[in-house]
């Protein structure tokens, strides 16, 4: 079975730096515009409070070390990035059901619909960016978008694994 490394010299050199440059040029343009939207500005939202308030959304309410886990963020992360959205009412912080003395975070309904509105907004945002293009064309960047990302993931997490195997054994 070919390595990592056998793989990429099978590979262009040309097209592994078209590939990441475009990759670079993509996280700038995403940052810059906060992929905002379309419409109002006051429809863009910082990308860690899109995903904090996506994933609860998703998967209900947890805990701080649930939330860092399944973003793959330190816990210190989460409970920082949070902080400004139970200060506005997006996410409020209750009791867990089983465990009184436990704190797990929940989407409030204000921030349910302002996560709506700012969904809508991207989903315009998207339509327009992608205009002109097929059903299979939108298809298929989205398939390859979510493999690339799910494959960054996996590599940071083998990465974070390593290192805190490391750091456990005084390396």
């Amino acid at each position: 079975m070919p390595t990592s490394q056998d793989m990429s010299t099978e590979l262009d050199p040309g097209l592994l730096d078209a590939l990441q440059h475009q990759v670079a040029v993509f996280a700038r343009r995403a940052e810059q515009t906060r992929l905002g939207g379309t419409g109002q500005l006051r429809n863009s939202m910082d990308r860690a409070a899109y995903l904090l308030l996506n994933r609860l959304d998703r998967e209900g309410p947890m805990g701080v070390k649930a939330l860092a886990a399944g973003m793959g963020i330190d816990s210190s992360t989460v409970t920082r990035q949070v902080a400004p959205l139970v200060d506005s009412g997006l996410v409020k912080r209750t009791s867990h059901p089983e465990d009184g003395r436990a704190v797990v975070l929940q989407l409030s309904p204000r921030g349910l619909d302002r996560l709506e509105e700012v969904r809508e907004s991207r989903r315009r945002l998207m339509a327009e960016v992608t205009d002109g293009w097929t059903r299979d064309e939108r298809d298929s960047f989205c398939t390859l978008l979510t493999r690339f990302n799910a494959a960054l993931s996996a590599r940071q997490a083998a990465a974070h694994q390593t290192g805190a195997a490391g750091a456990a054994h005084g390396g």
